[in-house]
Parts: C-alpha cells; sequence; structure tokens
C-alpha cells in the first residue's frame, strides 16, 4: 500500500535511494542538489542502510568512486548539478564506455557563465551525447519514480542513467507523493548482478584499457546498440512499474494531442503550466496540445513523429541554446525524426526559454500557441526580428 508523504524533490529522491540501499555513493556537494547526498547521509549514519559513503573532493572524483565501485561489481550511485555535472564530464564518457550501470540523480541548473544559480536544463543538454541514459521528471512524484526505475533500465542495458529534475522547481519544492513500501520496491528493483566485473576469479578481465583503432568502432557500435535496445526495456519496466503502483510512464506523454492542430514538445517541470494553458484554450475552443519528454536518451523519435503527424504546426521548446544560430537541441532531433519517419507536414518552430529561472508563466505558453495558429493558417513558418529564423526566444528583452 501506498504511503501519503509531503517531500522536496530532491528529498524524495534520497529517499528512493534510502530504499534501494545501493552498495556505493560517490558524493561531493553542490547546489541545488546538495540535499540529497545529505539526506542520504543521514540515512547511512543512522544505520538505515548499508551504502558506503564516500565524500570526495570533486564531482570528478565522485564519478570515478562509481565508476572503480561497478567495475568492481557494486551498485554505485551519485548526484549533482550544472557546474558538477560538466566537471564529471570526463568521467561520464568513460563509465559509459565501460558498460557500468551508475545512476545519478540530476537537479538541473544553469551553467555559467553569468554565475547563475537557477533551473535550465544546459547542464544535462550540455552531455547528452555522453552516452547515458537520461529520464526527466516534471513533478516530485515523477522524480522518485523514475529513480525506482532506473537501475532496472541502465542494469538491463548496461549503460549508466540519469535521473534528472528541475532544480529548485522540483528540487526544493514541497509536494504531496505516494511512496512505495521498502519491501516492494527492493522486490521490483532487485539484486544487482553484474554480468562481468573486476573482482570475479573466474573471469579475469580489464575495465577501461586502450583501444586502438582495430577495436575502438565496435565499441562505440555496442554503446548504440545498447541505447537502441533501451527504448524496449524502459517501456517494459514502465508497465511493470504501473501494474504494481498504478502509475503509468512511458517515452513521452501526450496531452491532448488527439485532435490537435497545434502542438509544443518540452521537457519537465513546464508541462504543468502548459497543461493549464492548453484547458484554457481548449475552453476557446481551440485545438492544441502538447508532448511531455520523459527519454531523452533513447530519444522517442519514432513515438514523437507518429504523435505529430496530424498536427499542422509545432513549437519545440528548449530550456537550453545550442549556440548554433539554428535551434535548440529539442527542435534538432524532433526534426530529424520527422524526416527519418518521412513526415513532411507540419511546420516548426524553436523556442528557447526559462533560462537561469526565467519565470514561464501559463500566458507565456499561449503566446506560443498564439503564434502557431498563424503559422498553421498561412504555412510560413516565416523569419523572427531576433534571430532572423524560426529560431525565437520565449519573453527575452531585446
Amino acid at each position: 500500500m501506498s504511503i501519503r508523504e509531503r517531500l522536496s524533490g530532491n528529498e524524495a529522491v534520497a529517499y528512493a535511494m534510502k530504499q534501494i540501499n545501493p552498495d556505493v555513493m560517490g558524493a561531493y556537494p553542490i547546489t541545488p542538489s546538495t540535499e540529497i547526498p545529505q539526506y542520504f547521509s543521514a540515512y547511512v549514519d543512522n544505520g538505515e542502510v548499508d551504502t558506503e559513503f564516500i565524500a570526495v573532493e570533486s564531482e570528478h572524483s565522485a564519478m570515478s568512486t562509481c565508476i572503480g565501485a561497478e567495475a568492481a561489481g557494486c551498485r554505485a550511485i551519485s548526484a549533482t548539478s550544472s557546474c558538477g555535472l560538466i566537471y564529471m564530464a570526463e568521467m561520464l564518457y568513460v563509465a559509459a564506455s565501460d558498460r557500468l550501470p551508475i545512476t545519478l540523480a540530476v537537479s538541473c541548473r544553469a551553467l555559467s557563465g553569468p554565475i547563475n544559480i537557477n533551473n535550465d536544463h544546459s547542464d544535462a543538454m550540455a552531455v547528452r551525447d555522453a552516452g547515458w541514459l537520461m529520464l526527466f521528471a516534471e513533478t516530485n512524484q515523477e522524480a522518485y519514480d523514475n529513480y525506482l526505475q532506473a537501475m532496472r533500465i541502465g542494469e538491463a542495458v548496461s549503460l549508466p542513467i540519469m535521473v534528472c529534475q528541475d532544480g529548485f522547481i522540483t528540487s526544493h519544492a514541497i509536494e504531496n507523493i505516494e511512496l512505495e513500501e521498502t519491501d516492494k520496491v527492493r522486490e521490483f528493483v532487485g539484486e544487482y548482478k553484474p554480468r562481468h566485473y573486476l573482482l570475479n576469479p573466474a573471469e579475469p578481465i580489464a575495465v577501461g584499457p586502450y583501444s586502438t583503432p582495430v577495436y575502438y568502432m565496435e565499441t562505440k557500435r555496442q554503446q548504440a546498440q545498447a541505447m537502441l535496445d533501451a527504448k524496449d526495456v524502459i517501456k517494459k519496466v514502465a508497465d511493470e512499474f504501473a501494474a504494481w503502483t498504478g502509475r503509468q510512464y512511458g517515452l513521452i506523454e501526450k496531452y491532448e494531442m488527439d485532435d490537435a492542430e497545434e502542438a509544443i514538445i518540452l521537457i519537465g517541470s513546464s508541462a504543468g503550466t502548459a497543461r493549464e494553458a492548453i484547458k484554457q484554450l481548449r475552453a476557446q475552443g481551440k485545438k492544441v496540445g502538447m508532448i511531455k519528454i520523459r527519454s531523452f536518451r533513447p530519444f522517442p523519435a519514432q513515438e514523437i513523429a507518429e504523435a505529430l503527424k496530424g498536427v499542422k504546426a509545432f513549437a519545440a521548446m528548449d530550456k537550453d541554446d545550442s549556440f548554433n544560430a539554428h535551434c535548440g537541441p529539442i527542435f534538432a532531433e524532433v526534426c530529424a525524426g520527422l524526416y527519418a519517419n518521412g513526415i513532411s507536414g507540419p511546420k516548426g518552430i524553436s523556442y528557447i526559454y526559462g533560462l537561469g529561472g526565467r519565470d514561464v508563466k501559463v500566458e507565456s505558453i499561449q503566446h506560443v500557441f498564439a503564434e502557431l495558429e498563424k503559422i498553421a493558417e498561412t504555412g510560413d513558418a516565416g523569419e523572427t526580428r531576433q534571430t532572423g529564423s524560426v529560431y525565437r526566444y520565449l519573453d527575452v528583452r531585446e
């Protein structure tokens, strides 16, 4: 039976960690994820978990600790944000190429500079091609639920996985949440049974050796196949989770998309604001909808293309700017997916929004839909005074 509680997103993730009882945590604090190792260290100190808590001198060392632990056959976890994630970047690639299913909680925060501690997705998007699976949460409940599913997913395909939530917006805000019973959590997650590990005397191996051109490309091809395989695993684990808890997840979530003529595509907590905007517009007779991306890696290109098939115009909304003078990362991925799936009907525009914690209001989302309505009527995505392209900034002073 679920337990009703009120927790912040950080505390919910730390509680999920406690319930799973991992072997090792490599920990270094950074705002706004500091609370996760802080809460978890209290569980360690109180004897509520058996985890070896290793406080290190940097995020690079925190990830290195996790790599060593996973290579030895342990379940390893960490948490970070913003510049800490970037400081880990070298080791993120090592963890993925060594096929070590580390679970990393990320409370997403803007990258410097200028220095900013508020939410956007520039940190997670900066390492989107490091070979990690990436799940994003809209709410505290989803952050908790994603974490419970993450280890099952990562360990099934031998890839590390990030569980991302929005810094401060969900990481520090307190919401009602349903927690599952610890014995049921451990039954669902299961005991870790690594396929290959250094401390197995029956199978002497090397982890992370130098790779010559004769072998390197095959290693990357295997990583790519694991990412492809992860799509079915994510759906399978989500179905099992729904059968247990009644809470259903997928690669994406569609909202009012059955007859939508205009749609927005986004990630994270802004989906709640978008739902309210859509409700108000629907009450006015507007056929509008939303696609919320839960899994950014693997990217659900086919699922999004199918959802956009009957749409006249869409906006991909990014809390990150790729600084390519063209578009944000979600727009690039969506357009590639539409092209690959042979869908050319919808007109698309790219919106950059919410950088450095810039507030996103219901009226902001409705402004996007008003622009999409014009595009649907004219068939012309047009150029903006801001950028001279389909690339736009939302709620920015010029």
